[in-house]
């Protein structure tokens, strides 16, 4: 079959939403965060999107953010990509945080809209463009209205397009006929933040995906990618359908994702208000992927 080629994303194709690393007294535990990224990277992740949700943003510090950023960028070296989260609720500090993370070295901007105040659209972009001209960085938008309450209309993306540093979604809108008209209409890179819809928008023309499953299986999970740009489309449908029973242990255990991945991998736990998943959750999970692995070697 013959491969498929496409204009790379600007932040590679396979990006893990990191963890972020606690002690078991709850401070940041840097060592292991870098060591967590090197193992994601030579494990087939493109780059790193570290203080998104994932990361446990909203309970971590302004100065925890920018010590994690600069530890990963010490472990990863300059050639993996790093987006840094700076969403908030505040247009101001989310100004501050973006200009603190291209000081310490992010290649690119996560910036999700203001959430809770659920701004109308006139003000989600000009948040956004607040953002896109306080920093030299581009910017992956992040559209996650079921987080947020707030989704970022197809019609704001493609004025929010015209300007040069938003470069990227991260889609959560769960809206493949939104986002086939926002890629077909406009040059941003579109990255699947939903694990299940990874092939599917990529098939459409995604640039690739955010996730937070690979924080566990970064080889599985970009396996199904591999095997679409090798022209096998029923082999990366086969690959895909192999990590789906991990995605909705993962993602749909009625957790969110940060406590079953830390579950999972045993590297410290979360912070409150989050709490650590039971015990009878840690092992269905443990279970699965156990199974996952089993099936790819």
């Amino acid at each position: 079959m013959t491969a498929t080629a496409r204009t790379p994303g600007p932040f590679g194709r396979a990006l893990c939403a990191m963890i972020t690393p606690f002690t078991p007294a709850g401070d940041l535990d840097l060592e292991a965060a870098q060591g967590h990224a090197r193992r994601l990277v030579a494990d087939g992740c493109d780059g790193l999107v570290l203080s998104g949700t994932t990361g446990e943003s909203p309970t971590t510090t302004d100065a925890e953010k920018t010590a994690l950023l600069r530890a990963v960028r010490e472990a990863v070296g300059a050639g993996v990509p790093l987006v840094a989260g700076v969403g908030s609720a505040d247009t101001r500090h989310t100004v501050r945080l973006a200009q603190d993370a291209e000081a310490a070295g992010a290649d690119g901007l996560l910036v999700v809209t203001p959430y809770y105040s659920r701004p109308p659209q006139a003000a989600v972009e000009a948040h956004v463009l607040r953002v896109a001209e306080a920093t030299g960085a581009p910017l992956m938008l992040y559209d996650i209205p079921n987080r947020t309450g707030t989704r970022i209309e197809p019609d704001t993306l493609l004025r929010l397009a015209e300007h040069p540093r938003v470069v990227a979604v991260k889609d959560c809108s769960y809206d493949l006929s939104a986002a086939t008209k926002v890629m077909a209409r406009t040059r941003l890179a579109y990255y699947s933040g939903c694990e299940e819809l990874n092939l599917p928008l990529y098939a459409l023309g995604g640039a690739g995906y955010v996730s937070t499953v690979a924080n566990v299986a970064p080889r599985a999970m970009r396996a199904a990618l591999d095997a679409f740009d090798a022209g096998d489309t029923v082999e990366a449908a086969r690959l895909n359908g192999l990590t789906n029973p991990l995605v909705e242990a993962v993602m749909g255990a009625g957790l969110p994702g940060t406590v079953t991945v830390k579950a999972l991998l045993d590297i410290g736990p979360v912070r409150e208000p989050l709490q650590p998943a039971d015990r009878a959750t840690v092992g269905g999970l443990r279970r699965v992927y156990e199974e996952l692995l089993a099936a790819t070697g």
